[in-house]
C-alpha cells in the first residue's frame, strides 16, 4: 500500500500549451482528436476570453507523450493555420513574479534610505 501511495504522490501531469493560431471555432473535442494521437490526455482547456482565444492547454499523463506531441505538432496545419506548440513552464512565471517583487522591494529600500543608482 505504501508503494502505491508514493507513486500517486510523485505522479505529475505534463502540460503543453498550444499558443496562438488555433482557429477560434475549434472545439475541445477537435483538439483532443489532434493531440490524442500522441498519447493519453488528462485534460484539454480551450481559451474563450478575447485575450485567450486561439490558445489551449493540453495536459498529458506522460512527459514523453507530451514531448512527442510538441515535436510533431509544432507547425502542423489546422484549417490553414500553423500551430505553435510550447511547453508550459510555471516555474518561469513564478521566477518573473519573484524578480518583480524583489525589484519593488529594492526600489522601496532605495527610497527609504535615499540611495540612488551607483554609477559604474
Amino acid at each position: 500500500k505504501k508503494l502505491v501511495k508514493k507513486e500517486e504522490k510523485n505522479k505529475q501531469w505534463y502540460q503543453r500549451r498550444v499558443r496562438g493560431n488555433l482557429p477560434y471555432k475549434i472545439t475541445a473535442e477537435e483538439i483532443y482528436d489532434i493531440f490524442g494521437k500522441y498519447g493519453p490526455i488528462r485534460q484539454v482547456r480551450v481559451g474563450v476570453n478575447p485575450e485567450t482565444k486561439g490558445t489551449a492547454f493540453v495536459v498529458y499523463e506522460d512527459i514523453f507523450d507530451a514531448k512527442n506531441a510538441c515535436d510533431h505538432l509544432s507547425g502542423f496545419n489546422v484549417c490553414n493555420r500553423y500551430l505553435v506548440v510550447l511547453y508550459y513552464q510555471s516555474t518561469k512565471l513564478y521566477q518573473k513574479v519573484d524578480a518583480e517583487k524583489k525589484q519593488a522591494q529594492l526600489d522601496a529600500a532605495k527610497r527609504k534610505y535615499g540611495v540612488e543608482g551607483i554609477a559604474k
